[in-house]
């Protein structure tokens, strides 16, 4: 281009619609290559000379200094720290704090995974701390010693508080015991939701096992999600997968190494960790102890004046009208109250909690326990008539 404006027979107007470029483009190229240095042809960064918003390098080692302390926090939740800690300074964006991330070598690329529709899900309404509970054993793992682990979790559905995680035996003898003392320590929530599997529901009456009773005796009502259904306690399972990622990969080397690593993810979850559920602050900020203390001593329950009271004996029987009903193992030595329907059918119900039906033929007939959105049959239709002419009657049959 240089070239043919030498010779004299274009103009720069000419060169330019020729060459596709616009006149300040065309002077400077004329002016680096009138400035005698050896490279001038060679592109240039394309970068402004000034940047007004460009984050400062004080700001970015901090936020830097902040991710190496907590690696496994992503750039929404360091902004809540780096804005809760400094309010007086003005932090750039997520997507700005993500870029000087990965500038820094400290996000690695990973495969972007498609979204799955979202669907409604059927979670109990909890408006306030202790509303509902949620627990669960998050799947074992044998430690570097080859020691089996069975983590307990609980946490509070409201604020996300997570109130323990105790490696413990699987099974009610151990669970209670460890729920013991969180009792003790956080008071009693008027719910906790959980699984069908043992040790906290089970087939039998009610889906109740000796735990889930116990719970009902304290004020607790059991909410059992529908079988092969994890997605109705995603709460819980979204902090199983937060806590393996940062305590078990690789597991410590010694059960007891396990446990404290439990205990450090614990207050860092509660005190530092910012929830995006929860306006990105943590949930210490929310949580508060629940006012209903655990009692030093459980009564029998409390049945209305229309209700007979039976006390199950060790083979899981009542006596009804002189003959042996089985009810159920898990409220062996429990009373149980028993009330007359219009039917002529009696409820039978431990606490406040529906178990199961007595029919007119002294045959217990166990209830399943009580799920959002249970499935109901469709009524039966009405016969359809043969004839438009002649009316079919229907005849009930009853045998003999």
């Amino acid at each position: 281009m240089l070239s043919d404006y030498a010779s004299g027979n274009w103009s720069v107007t000419e060169l330019c619609r020729r060459y596709g470029i616009g006149r300040d483009t065309f002077y400077e190229w004329r002016r680096r290559r009138d400035s005698g240095v050896g490279d001038w042809f060679v592109d240039r960064s394309h970068a402004p000379l000034q940047c007004p918003h460009r984050t400062d390098p004080a700001r970015v080692e901090s936020i830097v200094a902040l991710r190496r302390r907590f690696p496994h926090l992503g750039p929404r939740k360091l902004l809540a720290i780096l804005e809760r800690r400094h309010p007086e300074q003005a932090w750039p964006a997520a997507s700005t704090i993500g870029d000087l991330l990965k500038q820094a070598g400290l996000i690695a690329p990973v495969r972007r995974r498609r979204r799955p529709l979202d669907q409604q899900r059927p979670f109990t309404a909890v408006h306030v701390a202790n509303d509902e509970w949620a627990i669960d054993f998050k799947g074992w793992f044998r430690t570097g010693d080859g020691t089996r682990v069975d983590p307990l979790t609980l946490t509070d559905s409201a604020s996300r508080y997570l109130l323990g995680v105790q490696i413990v035996p699987m099974t009610i003898d151990g669970t209670r015991q460890a729920l013991t003392a969180v009792f003790q320590r956080h008071g009693l929530p008027l719910a906790i939701r959980s699984d069908n599997g043992a040790p906290f529901g089970s087939n039998g009456a009610g889906g109740l096992t000796r735990l889930s009773a116990w719970w009902l005796k304290l004020g607790i009502v059991p909410h059992f999600v529908h079988p092969a259904s994890p997605q109705e306690n995603g709460r819980h399972e979204r902090m199983h997968r937060t806590l393996k990622r940062q305590t078990s990969r690789p597991p410590a080397a010694t059960a007891a190494e396990q446990q404290a690593r439990f205990d450090a993810f614990r207050a860092h979850y509660n005190d530092e960790r910012p929830h995006e559920a929860i306006g990105q602050v943590p949930p210490a900020d929310l949580y508060t102890a629940s006012t209903r203390r655990m009692p030093d001593r459980l009564e029998d329950p409390w049945y209305d004046a229309d209700h007979e009271i039976r006390r199950i004996r060790s083979s899981g029987e009542i006596i009804w009208h002189k003959q042996p009903v089985f009810i159920s193992l898990a409220l062996v030595g429990e009373l149980v109250g028993i009330a007359e329907l219009e039917t002529g059918d009696h409820i039978v119900r431990f606490c406040d909690y529906d178990i199961g039906l007595i029919d007119r033929l002294r045959v217990f007939r166990r209830f399943g326990p009580p799920r959002e959105n249970a499935y109901r049959p469709p009524d039966p239709e009405p016969s359809q008539k043969l004839s438009t002419i002649i009316p079919v009657q229907s005849v009930d049959y009853h045998p003999g």
